[in-house]
């Protein structure tokens, strides 16, 4: 069985985040993804609201349960990936910038774990410019990001952020 492990903060999951996972399970037998719980850094979404995001998102995109995974995790992403039997880390690339950054990252886990290699996904042209960050920024000063995130992650914004009904898209 193919596994590879998808890591990343998902603070909040992206369409892009979903179609990267998407088309992972189209080279995978299964995809764990896994959250990064960070003690430096202040996610917007705690880790365990992150998780039942990404489980709703995976499940409305009618993403095979048995096929998909998703855990915490703190530490190397390569000592998660041995930890749940993957030979393979997925990442998604909206861009140059985001190459260049991946490719250290991918060069570095090599030296650290040979037998785990990196897989990225070019992300569809209609999701190329949604960042997370970007996402909680515009959410933060009450724009409207449903075009941008899964409707399970559009609600957890909109109640982290106490956001009045029409910033996410529910006016």
């Amino acid at each position: 069985m193919k596994v590879a492990l998808y890591p990343g903060s998902f603070d909040p999951m992206t369409l892009g985040h979903l179609d990267v996972l998407r088309r992972a399970l189209g080279v995978f037998d299964r995809v764990v993804v896994a959250v990064v719980s960070n003690p430096g850094k202040t996610p917007r979404l705690p880790a365990a609201t992150r998780v039942a995001v990404i489980e709703q998102a995976a499940g409305a995109a009618g993403l095979a349960a048995d096929r998909v995974a998703v855990v915490t995790f703190d530490g190397l992403t390569v000592e998660a990936a041995r930890a749940h039997g993957s030979t393979a880390i997925v990442r998604g690339i909206r861009g140059v910038s985001d190459f260049e950054t991946e490719l250290q990252l991918a060069q570095n886990n090599r030296r650290l774990a040979p037998d785990v290699d990196t897989v990225c996904f070019i992300t569809a042209p209609e999701h190329s410019s949604i960042s997370s960050s970007l996402v909680r920024e515009i959410a933060a000063l009450g724009g409207d990001v449903s075009s941008m995130v899964p409707p399970a992650a559009a609600a957890a914004l909109r109640e982290a952020l106490g956001s009045p009904e029409q910033v996410l898209g529910r006016s």
